[in-house]
């Protein structure tokens, strides 16, 4: 782990409560809107900040991510504009860690050596890259680690005991456990699924382990912070973006303060649960 992320869910396991971990989509639906939202996203509750690389042709992303990367797209988002956001970020931030989360391709073009260097001088703290598989370590894995970033593996509810020592076997600062099968943002599953899966994950792993995908509610995320150690909200919040811009796709006066509250009502949904 970083340091950041270690003390992070250190902070969190002491306070006995579970973490909420947001995504939003790096330039969306501007990079000036996308900033604001980044730069108050700690105060609005977030514990870890997901930041999604936009790529044109997220694979595993719903309709509401898929539309996010498009809108930044559009409105000229890159990579070294995502790194740049970070910059800023660390420049009032030096504590809430943050993982860039998206896909190999992008990373490959700038570089792996080079996005390495600038994202980790950036203060990125970790990855999450949904389509490079454990049999690929060699190609970001490793060379993230020896870096000095985490490398957040995925979960499904059909990985099973037999896969998931290959999942976890380079896995670091928290496991991420995709509760439904599909695309981002359709779905939720039930609460008793998702304790029987994070306890099975739990007796191959000390990692704090997050639950994501179908999260719309603050009852949503209580139920999740009920069994694991982090709700991950992605679809909703980006859902909230959407519904703040204008027939020309401009954002509203509303935008920035829309996206934050709803932030706020997640964190306290996760927040009303007490861990024993």
């Amino acid at each position: 782990m970083t340091a950041r992320m270690d003390q992070r869910f250190a902070t969190l396991a002491r306070e006995r409560r579970a973490a909420l971990v947001t995504f939003t989509m790096a330039g969306d639906p501007d990079p000036k809107t996308s900033l604001a939202i980044l730069k108050q996203l700690p105060k609005a509750g977030a514990d870890v900040i997901e930041l999604g690389m936009p790529f044109t042709d997220p694979m595993a992303d719903g309709p509401a991510i898929q539309a996010g990367g498009v809108r930044a797209l559009s409105a000229g988002q890159t990579m070294v504009k995502t790194l740049a956001m970070v910059r800023t970020f660390r420049k009032t931030d030096s504590t809430t860690p943050i993982v860039l989360m998206g896909y190999y391709n992008p990373i490959y073009v700038y570089g792996v050596t080079k996005f390495l260097a600038d994202a980790k001088a950036a203060g990125v703290d970790g990855l999450i890259v949904v389509d490079l598989p454990p049999e690929e370590d060699a190609e970001l894995c490793l060379p993230a680690l020896d870096a000095g970033l985490n490398f957040i593996r995925l979960a499904t509810p059909t990985t099973d005991d037999k896969r998931l020592p290959a999942v976890l076997k380079y896995s670091s600062g928290f496991v991420y456990f995709v509760s439904v099968l599909g695309i981002t943002g359709t779905k939720s599953a039930s609460e008793d699924s998702v304790r029987s899966h994070v306890e099975r994950i739990k007796r191959h792993t000390k990692l704090p382990v997050g639950v994501g995908f179908g999260i719309k509610t603050p009852e949503q995320a209580a139920a999740v912070a009920r069994h694991a150690d982090a709700a991950v909200v992605g679809s909703a919040i980006v859902d909230q973006v959407k519904v703040a811009l204008d027939d020309q796709g401009q954002p509203k006066a509303n935008l920035v303060a829309g996206v934050l509250d709803f932030v706020t009502s997640l964190a306290d949904g996760v927040r009303s649960v007490r861990k024993p």
